[in-house]
């Protein structure tokens, strides 16, 4: 499953089926369900390679049919799997209900292929290749959450880290009933370790009791960079030397909600692992999250390149007067003021 030449991201995690009815039905009414795949590494992955970032994604899969949907889809996305498979795990799923402001949703990942993840996972060839040649690994605190707690694949992640200098990006992405009844100091640790954390201030708050961005640096020591979506929906980039970025988020006719974390995430790393400025990083994680927010999956192709090489060279005024729908983005900083079409920004 893997393929040759040198990848640039590595992202580290559980995929899993994503099932939900065809239109806005309850789901108890549905006879039929769409599926598709999820996973917040996952949707990562997938979106770093539709932005030009050869990506390896590192996980376990069930040996059945769900686990050959993963695969399928992500490596037609142009990513490059790297998986055990399980023939004793199923692979997980989830099932989306449509509720009002967003989907609710069920899960069904207990026991799954992934919570099995281990230190020997790290040591495929395919892995080890991937992970010598990556410039930036990323994995999230569901991840840590679903592990089993003789795992070692963290403290594996970290060595590896050591030895070929790859950065590590943790997106807290904070699901509590993951950590219900369990202690949350490998999670504290795992962010304090990391070159890149990312996450909400509303996370901040909940997960670490953190209330400004101050809090989070006296928290997470030194090391990390912090990457902030604030509740005024801006993004901020907190410097480990002090320096500090903000740039707001485009305005959006929201479709659905879910993955749009995921999308900023690939769209910030591509931009930190292509040498963007903090500006240009914190927009394209914008962007990318807006196509996000305006589709009914848990990912949606990024706008073309020459579409997203105008928006990030945008004045703020632009910038400022942009939206994005599912009818394509609208902007001054684009050829006129007409929406481009589907085929060209999705």
């Amino acid at each position: 499953m893997g393929s040759s030449g040198d990848v640039r991201a590595v992202c580290l995690g559980e995929a899993m089926v994503v099932l939900r009815p065809d239109g806005d039905q309850p789901l108890a009414a549905a006879t039929t369900l769409l599926r598709s795949v999820g996973g917040a590494e996952a949707n990562v992955a997938g979106g770093l390679a539709a932005l030009g970032v050869p990506t390896a994604w590192v996980s376990r899969l069930g040996q059945d049919p769900f686990g050959d949907v993963v695969v399928d889809d992500l490596t037609g996305r142009g990513v490059q799997v790297e998986v055990d498979r399980d023939p004793a795990r199923p692979t997980g799923l989830y099932v989306k209900e449509p509720a009002p402001g967003g989907s609710r949703m069920h899960y069904y990942r207990a026991g799954s292929a992934a919570a099995a993840m281990d230190a020997d996972l790290l040591a495929r060839p395919g892995v080890v290749a991937a992970l010598a040649s990556a410039e930036v690994v990323h994995t999230s605190g569901i991840t840590l959450g679903i592990l089993e707690e003789d795992s070692g694949l963290v403290a594996r992640l970290l060595a590896l880290r050591e030895k070929h200098g790859f950065r590590l990006s943790v997106d807290l992405n904070w699901r509590p009933a993951l950590w219900t009844g369990a202690s949350t100091a490998p999670l504290l640790a795992l962010l304090r370790a990391a070159d890149v954390v990312l996450l909400g201030a509303d996370e901040a708050r909940a997960a670490l009791g953190a209330q400004t961005p101050e809090d989070l640096r006296e928290l997470l020591g030194p090391r990390p960079r912090l990457v902030i979506k604030s509740d005024s929906h801006a993004a901020g980039e907190y410097d480990v030397d002090g320096r500090a970025t903000q740039v707001p988020a485009l305005r959006v006719d929201v479709v659905e909600p879910v993955g749009a974390g995921d999308g900023f995430a690939a769209g910030y790393l591509a931009g930190l692992v292509d040498g963007s400025g903090p500006v240009a990083r914190l927009r394209q994680g914008h962007l990318v999250a807006a196509t996000v927010l305006a589709a009914p999956g848990d990912h949606a192709a990024p706008p073309p390149a020459d579409v997203r090489s105008r928006l990030l060279a945008s004045s703020e005024e632009e910038w400022a007067a942009t939206r994005v729908s599912a009818d394509g983005i609208v902007s001054p900083a684009l050829t006129n003021d007409a929406p481009t079409t589907d085929e060209e920004t999705r």
